[in-house]
């Protein structure tokens, strides 16, 4: 066998050295990205098999931009607002105008959710109130509508009446009139539904309506809600403050 120096043989042992140093680094995970990689996992699960989020209907759930806003800046929050007001069908030129105002004092402000929310509000109602649910009538209607409303709970309970309702859906439901002043918000919709509804007497007699007809019918509602200052703001109930019947 040839010899083999000293140079060689050091230079040998240090690559080896090194060989080794690489392979216990990079193919080691730390503890660190073993979490990376759960929370990874556990997302693209989550994502795969969620559906839709639900939303709340009582608080006319806001855009996930709330957070995005004080990134972005406030500037391009309200640019972003009043695009989606921009691009929302079917609003007069007036209308328009007032929601881009209250847009501006809540950048998260959309016309699509809050007619989404307005929609299972108005259902929920009208369910409550044919049914003599005081308790969901009193979250979602201004103190002045929810007298009115108990009023004539009270009244067809001492007369014993009842009514059968079924609720069937609702055709349209439109932003006609919208107002910002003094730092609240008032949203009027104009709602066409269809309703199975009969009221029957003591004995069960049917005094107004027929249960086995679908009648159409008109509601205009106004919706409020106070923006005056940054404590107002955080809370995203809008409540029933008017009702109205078509002309």
């Amino acid at each position: 066998m040839e010899k083999i120096d000293l140079f060689t043989l050091i230079s040998l042992i240090v690559a080896l050295v090194v060989i080794l140093k690489l392979r216990s680094v990079l193919g080691r995970r730390t503890g660190d990205e073993e979490a990376r990689l759960e929370r990874y996992k556990t997302e693209r699960q989550r994502q795969e098999t969620a559906g839709t989020p639900t939303d709340n209907v009582v608080s006319m759930p806001r855009r996930e931009r709330d957070a995005a806003a004080g990134v972005q800046g406030q500037d391009v929050a309200v640019a972003d607002a009043e695009e989606r007001i921009k691009d929302y069908p079917g609003l007069d030129a007036e209308v328009r105008r007032k929601l881009v105002d209250i847009a501006k004092t809540d950048p998260a402000f959309d016309p699509e959710i809050f007619i989404r929310g307005a929609r299972q509000a108005y259902e929920m109602i009208v369910t409550a109130f044919a049914e003599g649910n005081r308790k969901i009538l009193k979250d979602l209607l201004s103190l002045d509508v929810f007298e009115g409303f108990d009023h004539a709970i009270a009244e067809r309970e001492r007369r014993g009446e009842q009514v059968d309702q079924s609720f069937v859906g609702i055709n349209k439901a439109d932003i006609v009139e919208s107002e910002f002043r003094g730092g609240i918000a008032s949203i009027t919709v104009r709602f066409v539904s269809q309703l199975i509804s009969a009221t029957r007497d003591r004995a069960g007699s049917i005094l107004q309506g027929d249960p086995q007809r679908v009648k159409e019918v008109t509601d205009i509602w106004t919706f409020s809600r106070d923006m005056s200052s940054a404590k107002a703001r955080s809370n995203p109930n809008w409540r029933l403050i008017a009702t109205q019947s078509p002309a």
